[in-house]
């Protein structure tokens, strides 16, 4: 499977491929794009990727720094409680309602792959997310659920971290605590999406410090993919660039007995079947 990737090397930003043997850059190839994103809103990860046959690597893996896949999207959307068991870990007897519940993040917040995950002084309770997440390639409004895996260029894996107590400062408002900046990540790069079999049932875990926190599929979503685009793009259109954070498992830190909030030294993976493993660091902000 080919592996978009946009990555700094010998100080300069790349986009390309990443293959085993390292990374193969693009830049020269097409001059009339800056970045992936670029590449993406194009509609040209095809031709990227026919374009890098034969080509011998430019760079080792240990010479390159992972750079954000999507950097600058229009919009980031995120489902929460997306999981049957996600749902009962908030032990309040309600039944999943009829209707996901959505969120924005900020780019901002977002992190690569590689690179700590920061906790801030204002507080300790940094928590992790494993998830999916889906970069559209197609615009579209009202688009139904038949028609919705065409509008997907890539997908791509996320930890979406979170600090805990700031999703509760208001009765119905959890974006405060989900957008403080670098305390979550995405890479560490694009896989294309070309079949649903890459979507419909794959297993997604979450590894912290080598302990397996969280591991589901994405077949148990109470909210299957195909549902979120249908349903984020009633209100408003999707375009090329966009993500959409499909949501995490059971099993984040909050929610253990008791909990275990991320703190510096910590290592967390994100692994999902055919798309590839996201690992970050946890750092203290520094002044």
């Amino acid at each position: 499977m080919t592996h978009f990737a946009s990555f700094t090397a010998a100080a300069q930003l790349h986009f390309g491929i990443v293959t085993d043997a390292g990374a193969i850059s693009m830049n020269a190839a097409f001059p009339q794009f800056s970045s992936l994103q670029d590449v993406v809103v194009a509609g040209a990860l095809k031709d990227l990727a026919k374009a890098a046959v034969g080509r011998e690597i430019d760079f080792k893996l240990y010479d390159i720094q992972y750079e954000l896949p999507v950097a600058h999207p229009e919009k980031i959307i995120c489902v929460g409680v997306n999981f049957p068991d996600r749902n009962a870990e908030y032990k309040d007897g309600v039944e999943a309602p009829p209707n996901m519940s959505l969120f924005p993040r900020f780019a901002r917040s977002f992190t690569s792959a590689n690179a700590p995950l920061i906790r801030p002084p204002e507080s300790e309770k940094l928590d992790y997310e494993g998830e999916i997440a889906i970069v559209i390639g197609k615009q579209g409004r009202r688009i139904p659920q038949d028609q919705a895996y065409d509008h997907i260029a890539a997908i791509t894996l996320c930890n979406e971290g979170t600090i805990r107590d700031w999703v509760r400062h208001a009765k119905f408002n959890v974006t405060q605590g989900k957008n403080w900046e670098s305390s979550g990540a995405m890479g560490p790069w694009l896989v294309p999406f070309t079949h649903p079999s890459q979507l419909d049932d794959i297993r997604i875990t979450t590894h912290v410090n080598g302990e397996l926190r969280q591991d589901d599929r994405t077949s148990r979503m109470l909210f299957p993919i195909k549902r979120q685009i249908e349903y984020i793009s009633t209100f408003t259109t999707l375009m090329p660039g966009d993500i959409i954070i499909t949501g995490t498992p059971t099993g984040a830190g909050a929610r253990l007995d008791p909990p275990q909030f991320l703190k510096p030294g910590d290592i967390v993976t994100v692994t999902a079947e055919g798309i590839g493993t996201l690992t970050n660091t946890i750092a203290d902000e520094q002044a």
